[in-house]
């Protein structure tokens, strides 16, 4: 779905993963400051039915797109398609992700690779898709949503945590590619923030609503920061003190039934 018309200088940004948590709440954040939105995720029916209030909050134009970023050769089209519908494309963000639980050596070999194709292949896949277009704009920004969870494994979450890392590195080294050129690379490490997504697990240490932090990582991007954990405070600390505490202090628990 495309309504509204491309917008005449205005800001554009692609969201992966848009139809729910984090990623929902950020395009309506984008949506108030009058972005023009290019918005994928597996579930359509879902992206188009949040099209009406992002109108109403500002947005200048809203694309819906079906992605599902574990098919990474369906990623370059989905991002072409948003840069030739939006006319441009400003800012893209990576943000598409699962957390499942993955204890070792308990036949979750298929889930691992799942979190791995979809939280490290899909999120890379997206920023490789989206380079080319950004070089011969001559600007543009993208932003790579990881974890504090990758600052150290944590036990039942090998899987994520890794995901998470290795996205970390992959940010790292792009920022070191693209130093001197005009385009920004971000990377975004959330504490928790309180979503669906984290909501089945038990302690959730310094959760923050959904709403703050979107808002948060909203400023963090217009600001072109590098890299930055969300909240600043105390995930800044935190996660210093992960290199000495012990991992499982911070490892949430699966509900039990």
């Amino acid at each position: 779905m495309t309504t509204g018309q491309p917008p005449a200088g205005g800001r554009t940004i692609l969201i992966t993963g848009a139809s729910g948590g984090i990623g929902a709440t950020l395009a309506q954040e984008f949506a108030k400051r009058g972005y023009g939105l290019a918005l994928a995720a597996r579930r359509l029916d879902k992206l188009d039915a949040m099209v009406p209030a992002l109108r109403a909050a500002g947005a200048t134009q809203v694309l819906t797109l079906e992605l599902d970023v574990a098919d990474t050769a369906s990623i370059a089209p989905a991002v072409q398609r948003a840069a030739a519908t939006l006319g441009r494309l400003d800012i893209v963000v990576a943000n598409a992700g699962i957390g499942v639980l993955t204890p070792a050596g308990k036949g979750y070999l298929p889930q691992i690779q799942q979190t791995l194709q979809v939280n490290l292949l899909g999120a890379i896949a997206t920023i490789e898709a989206a380079l080319p277009i950004l070089k011969a704009q001559g600007s543009g920004q993208v932003v790579g949503v990881t974890s504090v969870a990758g600052a150290k494994g944590m036990a039942g979450f090998g899987a994520y945590s890794a995901s998470k890392a290795g996205l970390h590195r992959y940010l790292q080294s792009l920022r070191a590619e693209m130093r001197g050129q005009p385009i920004t690379v971000t990377e975004l490490a959330p504490g928790f923030i309180d979503t669906e997504m984290n909501r089945g697990y038990g302690a959730r240490p310094f959760v923050i609503p959904v709403e703050k932090g979107a808002a948060i990582m909203a400023r963090m991007i217009e600001d072109k920061v590098g890299m930055r954990w969300v909240p600043v405070l105390p995930w800044t600390i935190v996660a210093m003190l992960l290199k000495v505490l012990p991992a499982a202090l911070l490892a949430p628990r699966q509900k039990r039934a």
